[in-house]
C-alpha cells in the first residue's frame, strides 16, 4: 500500500529540548506532581559540576524546573544562558555571585526560602556555605521555549551579549528595597525568605487568604505566594499551563480535572511537594492541617499573556468556579478528609445555586 503523501511529516519527533535534556543524562520527573523535592534522586551533572535532576510537569514544553544539589562547602561551575530562571532555595544556606564581563561581582547570601532570579545572560555561580550539609536549589526556567525556538545549545549557553537594561552590575542591585507596583504586586530583585514574607490580603480566591505577586531582576517570568488558614479551601480555577506550585508549609491536597470529566485526580501535598496543572485544567487547593498552608507559584508571567477572563476561553465554563457553583461532592470530600486528620472545618458549607457537573 502506498504511503500517503506527507505522512512522515506527522510522525512524532523529538523536540530540540528533549534531545538536549537526554544528552544531559539526568533523572527526569514527569506527571502532575512530585511528592517530595527534598528526597528526589539527583545525579552528577557535568554542566554545573554538581548533582541535578529535571522536573517536567503538566505535559508541556513552555517551562521546566531544575533541581540542583551542591555538596557541603562546594560550588557549581559558572553558568550563563539566554533563557530566564527563578531560583527557590529549597534547603541549606549559601551565596550566589552575579557579574557581567569586565565588571565587579555582586554577591547575595541565601537561605532556605530565598527567592532570586539571575538577570538574563549574566554570569553567575552558586556556593554552599555550609561545610556539613548539602544545599538544594530549584530553578523554574523557560529553557524549553527558548531551546525549541533557537535549537542550537551552543548559542543559548555561550552567547556573550550583555543586556545592560536588565543588569549593569549596579552596586545595590540585589539590596535595594522592593517596590509596590499595583494591588498585591511587587517588583524586587531578592526575597530573603518567602516562607515568612508578609503577604497582602486577597479575597478573590476565597478562604480568607493572602496573596502577593512579584517579578524579579527585570525578567518577565514571575511568581506569587499565597497563604490560607486551616479549615478552609480555595476556589477552583484554571489558566494557561506552566505554573509550578511549591508547597512551603502546611499539609493538604489538591484536586485537578478537566471540564466534563467525571472524577478529579487527588494530589496530596506537604512542605517540599510541587504540582503543576495542565493547560486549562481546573485545580483547587485544600488545607487539612492544623496550621495555615502557604505555597509559591513560579510561572511564565508576561511571557504568556493569557489571563483569567471570567468565562473560559473554550466557551465551556468559567475560569473560576465560585463556591456556590461547585459540585457539592467537593465539600463532602473535604469534610471527610479533615475528619480523618482530626482537623476542624471552618469554611461553611456553600449555599449551592445549582448542581454543576465537572
Amino acid at each position: 500500500m502506498e504511503e500517503p503523501r506527507g505522512a512522515r511529516y506527522y510522525e512524532p519527533k523529538e523536540s530540540p529540548y528533549q534531545a538536549w535534556q537526554k544528552r544531559e543524562g539526568l533523572p527526569v520527573y514527569k506527571g502532575a506532581y512530585v511528592p517530595d523535592l527534598y528526597s528526589v534522586e539527583v545525579a552528577p551533572w557535568a554542566r554545573i559540576g554538581m548533582k541535578g535532576a529535571f522536573v517536567n510537569l503538566a505535559d508541556q514544553e513552555m517551562d521546566d524546573a531544575w533541581v540542583m544539589e551542591i555538596s557541603p562547602g562546594n560550588q557549581t561551575l559558572i553558568m550563563h544562558h539566554l533563557f530566564e530562571s527563578v531560583v527557590y532555595a529549597l534547603e541549606g544556606r549559601g551565596a550566589t555571585s552575579f557579574w557581567q564581563e569586565g565588571k565587579p561581582k555582586q554577591t547575595l547570601e541565601w537561605q532556605q526560602g530565598s527567592i532570586f532570579s539571575p538577570p538574563l545572560n549574566c554570569y553567575y555561580q552558586h556556593y554552599n556555605l555550609d561545610g556539613q550539609r548539602p544545599a538544594r536549589l530549584v530553578a523554574v526556567t523557560n529553557a524549553p521555549m527558548v531551546m525549541n525556538l533557537y535549537r542550537d545549545p551552543d548559542f543559548f549557553f555561550n552567547d556573550r551579549y550583555v543586556f545592560e537594561g536588565r543588569f549593569n552590575a549596579e552596586d545595590n542591585y540585589f539590596t535595594r528595597p522592593g517596590e509596590k507596583v499595583g494591588r498585591n504586586s511587587w517588583t524586587t530583585n531578592f526575597i530573603s525568605d518567602i516562607r515568612s514574607f508578609g503577604l497582602d490580603s486577597n479575597t478573590n480566591r476565597g478562604a480568607g487568604g493572602f496573596l502577593t505577586s512579584f517579578t524579579l531582576s527585570n525578567n518577565q517570568m514571575q511568581g506569587h505566594c499565597s497563604e490560607f488558614p486551616p479549615g478552609t479551601y480555595k476556589k477552583a480555577h484554571r489558566h494557561g499551563v506552566g505554573a509550578h506550585v511549591f508547597i512551603l508549609s502546611g499539609e493538604g491536597y489538591s484536586l485537578l480535572w478537566f471540564e466534563g470529566e467525571d472524577e478529579p485526580r487527588k494530589v496530596d501535598w506537604k512542605d517540599g511537594s510541587v504540582l503543576s496543572p495542565r493547560e486549562l485544567e481546573y485545580h483547587q487547593h485544600f488545607n487539612t492541617g492544623p496550621t495555615s498552608a502557604r505555597y509559591l507559584a513560579l510561572r511564565l508571567g508576561s511571557l504568556d499573556a493569557r489571563h483569567y477572563l471570567g468565562w473560559g476561553r473554550d466557551g465551556e465554563g468559567p475560569d473560576q468556579i465560585e463556591y456556590e457553583d461547585e459540585d457539592p461532592a467537593i465539600f463532602d470530600l473535604y469534610a471527610k478528609e479533615c475528619a480523618r486528620r482530626g482537623a476542624e472545618v471552618v469554611l461553611p458549607r456553600p449555599n449551592y445555586r445549582r448542581a454543576v457537573a465537572r
